[in-house]
C-alpha cells in the first residue's frame, strides 16, 4: 500500500488530484473512517479544510473557497502552534471540544492530528485523522512524509501555472494581497498594504520586531496582531509602557525581585519577562527607557536570560521582544539617550506605519467603523455621515491620527442628536486659507507619496519603479523632477 500510495501521488499532476489522492491514503493507511486536510492561507492566519475522505467519500474544496476560522478549537491549534503530533486514543466528549470533526451518529473515539512542514520548516498545514472506533493510529511517521510531500507538490504546482495576463504577472511577482481583515486591522491603502506584507512575513519567524509610527497610529494593535496570528498565539501577550514608570520600579516590573531584594520586598515576585516566557512582550515608547535598563535588555535579547533583582543567579526565558516607539531612534542613539548596539538589536526588522494624513481613503473607513463601534456601545440605532461632515474630516490633517479621530468619532456620536452626523458635532477649526488644499494640490499629494514609496521600495532603482507604476523612465523621472524628488527625498 504504501508504495501504491507513493506512485499515485507522485502522478497526481493537479492539486485536486493530489489534495483526493492523500487524504484517500491517509484514510486507508491509519485504518480511520475520517481524514482531513487542512491548509494555511498564504497569510499564515486561517486554515481552511481542502479535502476530507468520510467512510470511503472524497471532497475537495476550490482553492478559492471561503476560508474558515478554526482558532477556538484548541487541538488544531495546539499542534499548529506547538508544531507537535497529537495522538489520543480515547477521545473524552468532556475534556476535547471536536466541533471540527463532522457529525456523527456514533461518537469519534480516536483522533490523530499531524502537523504538515514546508521545504522552509514551517507549518503550512494540518493532516486530521479520526475513527469511531478506539484503537492506536500508528501510522503517523509515515503519514507525515506523505503530507509533507504533498505540500512541497502543492507549492510546484503553484510556480509552474501559467501566467495568462500581465495583471496576474504582476501580481505574483509582488507576492499575495493581504488585506487588513486577515489580521483585524482596517485599512486598504498603499502604506498599509506594505505593513500586511511585512506581517505576514514575520509571524512565524521568532525575531525582534520594532514598529515605529507617531503617536496614535496603532503601534500596539500591530503589536497583537503579530501575537494573534502567529506560533505564539496561545501563550501569553504582555503589554509594558516604558515612559509610564520610573527606573526602579520599571527595572523590578520587567525583571521581577527577590524576597529581600529592597525594603518592602517581602516575597518573590515574577517580572513580566518570566510572566511572558513562551509568549510576546510588547515594549511600548522603548525610546523613553533608561539606559541603565537598555543595557539588561541588550542581554535579555543576545542570550535569552533574566537575573531578578536580588538574585545571584541567572535563568533563561523564550519571549519575543516587538518594541515600539514614535522616537527618531536614530537620532537618539546620535545623542546619546539611546544604546546604538540595542538600536540595531531591535531593528532587524522595522515596520514603518503611516500617519493617518497619508492614508488616504483609509480615514473615512475608519470614521464609519469606530461610529458603528460607538451607537453599538451607546445602543443607539446606526448613525450616517453627511457629505459636509466627510469634507470636514478629509481637510483635517489629524495631528493624534488615529487616536485621535477614534475620539473625535465618539464624541461626535454622543452630540447627535438624530442620526446623521454634521460639522457641528465635530468640534474642528475649519481650514484656513493657508492650509486649505486644491483638488490639484491633493492629487499632486498623492502621487508624491506613491512615488516616494515606490522608490523606497526599490532601493532607489528608477527603472524597476518605472515598471511598477506602469510608466515609461523617462516619464518618471519627469514626475520626479516636478514633484521635487530627488536622491535627498529617498
Amino acid at each position: 500500500m504504501p508504495l501504491l500510495s507513493l506512485i499515485r501521488l507522485a502522478r497526481s499532476a493537479s492539486r485536486e488530484a493530489l489534495l483526493e489522492t492523500l487524504v484517500d491514503t491517509s484514510s486507508r493507511l491509519a485504518g480511520s473512517e475520517l481524514s482531513q486536510l487542512y491548509l494555511l492561507d498564504d497569510s499564515h492566519t486561517r486554515l481552511t479544510l481542502s479535502a476530507e475522505s468520510l467512510d470511503g467519500q472524497v471532497s475537495v474544496h476550490s482553492a478559492t473557497s471561503l476560508p474558515s476560522d478554526y482558532r477556538g478549537e484548541q487541538l488544531l491549534q495546539y499542534c499548529l502552534c506547538q508544531n507537535r503530533t497529537l495522538a489520543l486514543d480515547e477521545l473524552d466528549a468532556s475534556l476535547h471540544a471536536t466541533g471540527f470533526l463532522p457529525a456523527s451518529l456514533r461518537p469519534w473515539r480516536s483522533l490523530l492530528c499531524l502537523p504538515l512542514p514546508d521545504a522552509q520548516g514551517q507549518v503550512a498545514g494540518l493532516l486530521v485523522s479520526a475513527s469511531r472506533q478506539r484503537r492506536d493510529l500508528t501510522a503517523a511517521a509515515l503519514l507525515a512524509e506523505l503530507g509533507g510531500f504533498v505540500i512541497n507538490q502543492l507549492r510546484l504546482l503553484q510556480r509552474a501555472e501559467p501566467v495568462r495576463t500581465e495583471a496576474a504577472s504582476a501580481a505574483a511577482a509582488s507576492g499575495p494581497t493581504v488585506t487588513g481583515n486577515a489580521y483585524g486591522l482596517i485599512g486598504d491603502s498603499a502604506g498599509m498594504r506594505r505593513v500586511y506584507q511585512l506581517l505576514g512575513k514575520v509571524l512565524h519567524v521568532p525575531i525582534t520586531v520594532l514598529v515605529r509610527g507617531e503617536t496614535g497610529t496603532g503601534k500596539e494593535l500591530v503589536a497583537r496582531a503579530i501575537h494573534d496570528h502567529g506560533s505564539r498565539r496561545s501563550q501569553p501577550f504582555l503589554v509594558q509602557n516604558c515612559a509610564a514608570m520610573p527606573e526602579n520600579l520599571l527595572e523590578s516590573e520587567l525583571f521581577g525581585y527577590r524576597k529581600g531584594a529592597f525594603s518592602g520586598a517581602d516575597r518573590d515576585h515574577r517580572g513580566l519577562f518570566d510572566a511572558a516566557d513562551g509568549g510576546t512582550l510588547f515594549l511600548d515608547e522603548i525610546g523613553d527607557m533608561p539606559l541603565s535598563l537598555q543595557a539588561k535588555l541588550l542581554r535579555v535579547l543576545q542570550e535569552g536570560e533574566v537575573r531578578p533583582l536580588g538574585s545571584t543567579r541567572t535563568h533563561r526565558v523564550d519571549v519575543r521582544i516587538i518594541a515600539a516607539s514614535h522616537r527618531n531612534l536614530p537620532g537618539e542613539v546620535a545623542a546619546g539617550r539611546f544604546r546604538e548596539d540595542l538600536f540595531y538589536r531591535l531593528a532587524s526588522f522595522p515596520i514603518d506605519l503611516p500617519p493617518l494624513r497619508e492614508r488616504g481613503d483609509d480615514l473615512l473607513k475608519l470614521a464609519r467603523h469606530f461610529t458603528d463601534k460607538a451607537c453599538a456601545f451607546l445602543q443607539r440605532n446606526a448613525s450616517r455621515w453627511s457629505e459636509d461632515a466627510l469634507a470636514t474630516l478629509s481637510g483635517h490633517d489629524f495631528p493624534g491620527n488615529v487616536r485621535e479621530l477614534k475620539a473625535l468619532v465618539e464624541r461626535a456620536v454622543l452630540l447627535c442628536e438624530g442620526n446623521e452626523l454634521r460639522p457641528e458635532h465635530l468640534n474642528l477649526a475649519p481650514a484656513s486659507p493657508r492650509t486649505a488644499q486644491t483638488l490639484r494640490e491633493r492629487l499632486e499629494q498623492v502621487e508624491r507619496s506613491l512615488v516616494l514609496d515606490c522608490l523606497r521600495r526599490t532601493g532607489g532603482n528608477q527603472s524597476q519603479a518605472a515598471r511598477e507604476l506602469g510608466l515609461p523612465r523617462r516619464t518618471l523621472l519627469y514626475r520626479m523632477e516636478r514633484l521635487g524628488i530627488g536622491p535627498a527625498r529617498l
